[in-house]
């Protein structure tokens, strides 16, 4: 590992490593150099700006990060997301080194569903299963029976037999659309992503007014007034590869605009909108997910810092829950 010198410090108040970079500098060229160097691989959520997007070498969702997470040989994972995907990682492949660009890149949604509180609530219902979405804590999921993603969620809650009742977190609005998919009724931890509560029915059914040949997608942590407008609901690879196949030319999609830019590319022909928020600032962005930049991202890898660290009870017992659900994934095919 590199040593730190005195302009490049790693601040704790901040998060990432504070130092000038020089702007001369081929980032591009530079991250690829380290990743041969130090036998490292690029993990990235859709949601990454396109210039991390294009340097990763993996760019997918919750389950397919973690599905590749698990999988690797590299000797460090670099996860260009957010805190809990890269603890995520960690737990499973905690032999390697995980670096996490910014250490303030959180997350509204775990952040909603504090572990020590959802203790307290998971003592009233001892007889309930518990699944997370994946977007909660390592602390989190040491409490969770099985986790799931969009892309499995409704897989996972059929695997669990029609007697066993369950409680389902931290995501409501996930847990609703569940809820009607399965037909199952769990008792659901009232909790919400920031970016996907924000978007305006409102607004959208003013631009479906104005674009009648589009199509709304939408992610299904959207509100339950959003996933009534939308003609398709799924998760972020659900949604850009239902675009791909359809034969719609114009799409609204209802979900961090992040994705558009695979969408883009996947289908240069076609036209896709970000759905409104219901006020002026781009608020379809996740402000957390673009805490990470090119540069940060070429600065950890140069000095391995910020790096996730987990004890190790944290790491073991929020295991099984993960691996619960790789295997049922792995059985319907996901």
């Amino acid at each position: 590992m590199n040593t730190l010198t005195d302009a490049a410090i790693f601040l704790e108040t901040k998060g990432y490593l504070d130092v000038a970079v020089d702007p001369d500098l081929d980032l591009v060229a530079e991250i690829e150099r380290l990743k041969k160097e130090k036998n490292a691989i690029i993990l990235a959520h859709y949601y990454q700006d396109a210039d991390i997007q294009d340097i990763a070498d993996y760019i997918g969702d919750s389950l397919g990060l973690s599905q590749e997470a698990a999988a690797t040989d590299a000797d460090i994972i670099v996860f260009a997301g957010v805190h809990f995907m890269a603890e995520t990682a960690k737990i499973l492949s905690p032999s390697k080194k995980v670096l996490l660009p910014d250490l303030k890149a959180g997350c509204s949604l775990a952040d909603s569903c504090p572990a020590p509180v959802f203790r307290k609530f998971k003592e009233k219902y001892p007889d309930h299963v518990v699944v997370s979405y994946v977007n909660c804590t390592a602390e989190m999921k040491t409490l969770t029976d099985i986790c799931c993603t969009s892309t499995n969620a409704v897989q996972v809650i059929e695997s669990i037999p029609e007697d066993q009742p369950i409680i389902f977190a931290p995501d409501i609005n996930l847990g609703r659309y569940l809820e009607k998919k399965t037909g199952r009724k769990m008792v659901l931890w009232d909790g919400s992503c920031m970016v996907h509560e924000i978007f305006s029915a409102e607004k959208i059914t003013k631009l479906m007014s104005k674009h009648p040949e589009a199509e709304l997608i939408a992610h299904p942590e959207c509100e339950e007034i959003i996933l009534q407008h939308a003609s398709f609901v799924a998760s972020t690879t659900g949604l850009l590869k239902y675009t791909q196949r359809s034969a719609t030319q114009t799409f609204i999609v209802a979900t961090e605009s992040g994705i558009i830019h695979q969408m883009q590319k996947a289908s240069p022909d076609k036209t896709f909108i970000p759905a409104p928020p219901n006020n002026t600032c781009a608020c379809n962005e996740c402000p957390h997910m673009r805490r990470n930049t090119l540069e940060k991202l070429y600065l950890c890898m140069k000095y391995e810092q910020p790096e996730i660290r987990l004890p190790d009870h944290i790491v073991r017992d929020a295991r099984a829950s993960i691996d619960r659900m790789l295997e049922i994934s792995a059985k319907a095919g996901l």
